[in-house]
């Protein structure tokens, strides 16, 4: 309703303005003809000119939707409106000098002389705003027609987005769970089995924490850390004596919304190929905290470091992450891979904070 009324007002002053133009430069022309012209009487024809066109402006809209332009092969439609917008403006300019007539005195040389007489070019601009109502009609329907692509342009790329990040989510469960898998297979071997079923336990659970899910890209940060932490329970069966993971992160970035399955192929990587390497024991620290509307994540390992062939480390596990950071985030978000200055690797990812 608040629309329709605003609509209104628009048009209404777009034509008293144009009432107004009309106005100025009719009397003006008059000033320049004749020592004398009277303002008020100029402007009220022109005033009432504008109400006519504003009043009849909705008329041909829907004139123009029920017989447009390109009727007939383009012919027909543009003659009609040619020979109606001639009508309009004989009426007008006809019922105005009938109105003269009848509230000062009759012409004495007869209406039609007289018609013929006061006829000139200044009434062509009746011709004129019926087919600039036409062009505003045309013009509001290409606009309308080209939000309504942009928007299904809109959709469909967000729809594409979303395929493709669920593809990216799709593709890390079959590589974690292979790796998994892969230790349930080395410790059979190794004839632990006792710990292989144990492990075979975890898996499950942690199997079942991923199908109960979100099925949406991304959960809170809590969903994550809970899932990470059976994950780390599952790697230090694996490494008993040697793997540390000590986990910071603080209350407030908790509730924060990240991408699913976000950190587990960052510590599975820093495990692989941070503490692995090593003949003794090893740290993988995760933090995370909020800072200037920003969640800050870090993942660090006191492995080797990073070799001169980085694809050796940014496999499956990270490329994925990286690039569902940027589809997700665009350049709002950031993910970082350095070797610390005291050792080992560090990937730092850096997202805006949605809740």
């Amino acid at each position: 309703m608040m629309n329709r009324l605003l609509s209104v007002s628009v048009a209404a002053m777009g034509w008293a303005f144009v009432g107004l133009v009309l106005s100025l430069e009719l009397y003006f022309n008059q000033r320049a003809s004749m020592s004398w012209a009277n303002f008020v009487d100029i402007a009220v024809p022109q005033l009432g000119r504008a109400a006519m066109w504003a009043c009849m402006t909705p008329f041909i809209l829907m004139l123009r939707e029920r017989v447009p332009l390109n009727t007939w092969h383009w012919a027909g439609g543009i003659l009609f409106h040619v020979a109606f917008s001639f009508v309009i403006m004989a009426t007008f300019y006809l019922g105005r000098l009938e109105s003269f007539a009848l509230l000062s005195e009759p012409f004495k040389e007869g209406f039609w002389r007289a018609a013929n007489k006061s006829f000139y070019g200044h009434n062509f601009v009746d011709i004129a705003c019926y087919w600039a109502v036409l062009a505003f009609g045309y013009g509001s329907e290409l606009q309308r027609k080209y939000k309504s692509e942009e928007v299904r342009a809109v959709q469909l790329e967000s729809r594409l987005i979303e395929a493709e990040l669920k593809a990216l989510r799709e593709q890390l469960k079959p590589h974690f769970f292979f790796n998994t898998l892969n230790t349930v297979s080395a410790m059979v071997r190794e004839g632990n089995n006792d710990m292989a079923v144990t492990l075979l336990a975890r898996l499950g659970s942690l199997l079942r924490m991923s199908l109960d899910g979100s099925r949406e890209n991304t959960a809170p940060l809590h969903l994550e850390m809970d899932f990470l932490e059976r994950y780390v329970e599952i790697q230090r069966s694996r490494f008993p004596d040697r793997l540390t993971v000590a986990i910071a992160v603080e209350e407030s970035a908790l509730g924060v919304m990240v991408p699913w399955l976000l950190l587990q192929p960052i510590v599975e990587n820093a495990i692989l190929h941070g503490v692995a390497p090593k003949t003794g024991p090893g740290r993988v620290e995760v933090a995370g905290r909020v800072e200037g509307g920003r969640l800050h994540l870090e993942v660090t390992d006191d492995g080797p470091g990073l070799p001169d062939n980085r694809r050796i480390i940014e496999g499956v596990g990270l490329a994925n992450t990286r690039e569902r950071i940027g589809k997700i985030y665009g350049d709002a978000g950031k993910m970082r891979i350095r070797n610390r200055p005291t050792g080992g690797v560090s990937v730092e990812i850096v997202i805006p904070c949605r809740t």
